[in-house]
């Protein structure tokens, strides 16, 4: 039921992503939403950039067993694992895929995970709290959107970071 992406999977990601960012429409500042909201370029861009997508399916799906229903990414940067961009198809949302997902990519590191998100959303923010996350500081987020991800200054100021149970654990003085 999941499984790597593949290349040819590349349209799917695209579309899944692109599909449930529609619910971030009005609710992000609207200096940081772009319709459509992955380009292709972008999404090669992240890929090229070591995010390594999986993807759900659901072989019993009556509409077509091999379109894929969610996808999110893993990227390990330096001493840690980044969760990115987690979509699921608005389809398929509240059917547990996301929280498949999560517990999926969290099998494959032993790093400590950090995930990025907007502020503003919220329910994002209440999945990954679910699941034993927890918000950092306004100071430390700022450090380590800077230190881990490549976004813009105004993704960093509109975004926060949620760590897992290993990070918040760790010293991090030398960061």
């Amino acid at each position: 039921m999941i499984r790597p992406c593949t290349p040819e999977d590349f349209d799917q990601i695209q579309a899944i992503i692109n599909d449930g960012a529609q619910a971030y429409k009005g609710i992000i500042p609207t200096d940081r939403f772009a319709d459509p909201y992955m380009s292709h370029n972008h999404l090669q861009h992240e890929i090229d950039s070591g995010v390594i997508f999986h993807g759900y399916k659901n072989p019993q799906d009556p509409q077509d067993p091999a379109t894929l229903a969610g996808v999110m990414g893993i990227q390990h940067v330096h001493d840690v694992t980044l969760i990115r961009h987690a979509y699921i198809r608005t389809t398929h949302q509240k059917q547990g895929i996301g929280t498949l997902l999560l517990a999926h990519l969290r099998e494959l590191t032993d790093k400590p995970i950090l995930i990025g998100t907007w502020a503003a959303a919220d329910w994002a923010i209440r999945f990954y709290q679910r699941h034993g996350f927890r918000t950092v500081g306004p100071e430390e987020k700022t450090s380590l959107l800077k230190h881990y991800w490549a976004i813009p200054d105004r993704q960093v100021e509109t975004s926060v970071v949620l760590a897992d149970s290993k990070w918040l654990s760790k010293d991090r003085r030398n960061l």
